[in-house]
């Protein structure tokens, strides 16, 4: 009997079985995807819809004393000053090319990271931290690189309170006065900072989760969730902050008068240096903080939660 088992086992058609079970394990349908891009899309515009006065303050001082070494307007002296002078509605200035950007750029951001992890795990039969590394940066650039002209549109109208037309009006207006590449200032330092963001944050998450579980006596939930976003949070901000000042630069230098010409990116971040001092790239770091943390909290634990409805696997 036994050995009727196990010949059965090493047999052809139970080989044939096994490896039609391997198939249907690794395939990926086309619900998967389009759910793994809903739920991201659905997290970052719900994130984005709680911290956007927070991006609004954060581009308003990173172009604080542009050239200048001085004292600066703090995020709180900034928030009085906004509202007195241009009321509670500049808060919200350019919200809705942020929920555009929200849904294309989050969903394929985050919606991308396991695909382009599948794919390495299948390559180099790894998923250690390295892949992960490098799976984040992949979507993160990539994202960024389709979706720059909506970050475009979406901090030329936050700088612009005075502004009439809206996203569509300020789209042509670009591409008739800078032609259709004005779209794509900025394009490479923010590909760069879209990589080093998501590398750093998905990265940072993924393996806090597997720290934690691991080391303490948390399980799969919403504390672990919480406990790994925030972390995560905090280590992006770190990294991406002069990334983020020197993308917003470029972006903006056409519609500033005290916007030297930036060459590129490595231009301006040595013009920066130079005239405003090494402390000049982490203008508005506090804003960046306290707008990248709880928005990096929000997208994963309400993604964690929509993927576990969907019936996707964690993060």
């Amino acid at each position: 009997m036994d050995g009727n088992s196990a010949s059965a086992k090493s047999s052809p058609s139970g080989l044939s079985k096994a490896n039609n079970q391997e198939e249907q394990k690794r395939r990926v349908s086309a619900s998967d995807v389009f759910y793994h891009f809903g739920t991201s899309s659905f997290s970052v515009a719900a994130a984005t819809g709680v911290t956007h006065p927070l991006d609004v303050l954060k581009v308003r001082l990173q172009m604080q004393l542009v050239g200048q070494r001085g004292p600066l307007t703090g995020l709180g002296g900034l928030f009085v000053q906004l509202l007195k002078t241009e009321g509670p509605r500049s808060l919200y200035l350019g919200l809705t090319p942020a929920f555009m950007r929200s849904v294309l750029y989050g969903g394929l951001r985050l919606g991308l990271y396991e695909p382009s992890k599948y794919v390495c795990d299948m390559a180099f039969e790894s998923s250690n931290v390295l892949v992960k590394i490098a799976s984040g940066a992949f979507s993160g650039a990539i994202a960024t690189a389709l979706t720059n002209p909506v970050e475009v549109l979406k901090v030329r109208l936050q700088m612009n309170p005075n502004s009439r037309r809206g996203a569509i009006g300020e789209a042509r207006k670009i591409a008739s006065e800078e032609g259709i590449t004005g779209l794509w200032k900025g394009v490479g330092p923010a590909m760069a900072r879209a990589a080093a963001l998501t590398a750093s944050q998905l990265a940072t998450y993924d393996e806090s989760k597997q720290v934690l579980i691991r080391w303490t006596s948390l399980e799969e939930g919403f504390y672990l969730h919480l406990l790994s976003s925030t972390i995560a949070g905090t280590v992006s901000t770190l990294i991406t902050t002069p990334m983020d000042t020197i993308k917003t630069r470029l972006m903006l230098q056409r519609e500033s008068k005290t916007v030297g010409t930036y060459k590129n990116g490595f231009h301006c971040a040595y013009q920066v240096i130079q005239t405003e001092g090494l402390r000049g790239l982490y203008k508005g770091g506090f804003a960046i903080f306290a707008r990248l943390s709880p928005q990096t909290m929000i997208i994963f634990v309400l993604c964690e939660k929509l993927r576990d409805l969907a019936g996707l696997k964690a993060f």
